[in-house]
């Protein structure tokens, strides 16, 4: 297994975020993670990437138990990760913005700067490398942030909500991206509401609802499955 989340359950006080999930990624996957507003798919996140501490269960990544470990060294071991708002870094310029990810593993600035080029040319951005990353439509600030993520040369890359807001037309450009990311190598795990992006591009999906994993498996079986829709549509509409 690629990754592996075993038993993992995060509380707050009393509310239980995540409770008892488990679920695997193959190397070379993509993994959708869908579920209602409010079911721990971005705690989930933070549990992977150690932004958040597990309150019991355990992560694996290629092997190794990681549970607990801080977001730095996740990072440096290859799990990189965008987050659903995004925040270019201050007042600095696109390029800049990436070349502060580039540092996770370059040293010299010329070396972090000639690949930083190289992944605005990835995610569509070349044109806008002298931008102030702020200034940047919400469609190109999504792509900053894959980009900014991808610069940490990830293994692993957690994407969250990376096409929340943006119209069909965007969407659609942002998907040939995401594939062509796996062609290169990275094991990806994404989460998002626009079923027609996970149905169209995950090899598997699983279902959160309440903290817990309801379904898991391919898009067509999870979208027949009957817990999956009472969990988006409720018993009440399904049993009318």
């Amino acid at each position: 297994m690629f990754l592996e989340v075993k038993n993992v359950s995060k509380h707050f006080g009393g509310v239980k975020a995540v409770n008892n999930t488990s679920f695997h990624v193959q190397k070379g996957e993509i993994l959708g993670i869908i579920g209602p507003n409010g079911a721990g798919k971005t705690t989930l996140f933070n549990l992977i990437s150690g932004n958040y501490p597990v309150t019991s269960g355990e992560i694996y990544f290629k092997g190794e138990n990681i549970t607990n470990q801080k977001p730095y060294v996740l990072c440096k071991k290859g799990i990189g990760r965008t987050y659903q708002v995004v925040k270019p870094f201050g007042n600095i310029s696109v390029l800049d913005n990436v070349i502060v990810g580039a540092f996770n593993k370059f040293n010299n600035k010329n070396e972090a700067k000639e690949f930083s080029l190289e992944i605005l040319k990835k995610v569509d951005l070349y044109e806008e490398r002298d931008r102030i990353g702020r200034s940047l439509t919400l469609a190109k600030k999504k792509r900053l942030e894959v980009a900014k993520a991808l610069a940490t040369q990830p293994k692993l890359l957690l994407l969250d909500e990376v096409m929340a807001g943006l119209n069909p037309t965007e969407v659609k450009e942002v998907l040939p991206t995401i594939e062509s990311i796996r062609d290169s190598g990275v094991t990806i795990i994404l989460i998002e509401h626009i079923m027609e992006v996970v149905m169209t591009i995950c090899d598997r999906i699983i279902v959160i609802n309440h903290g817990e994993k309801i379904a898991e498996g391919t898009p067509e079986e999870v979208a027949n499955d009957k817990r999956v829709i009472e969990a988006y549509l409720g018993s009440e509409t399904i049993n009318a």
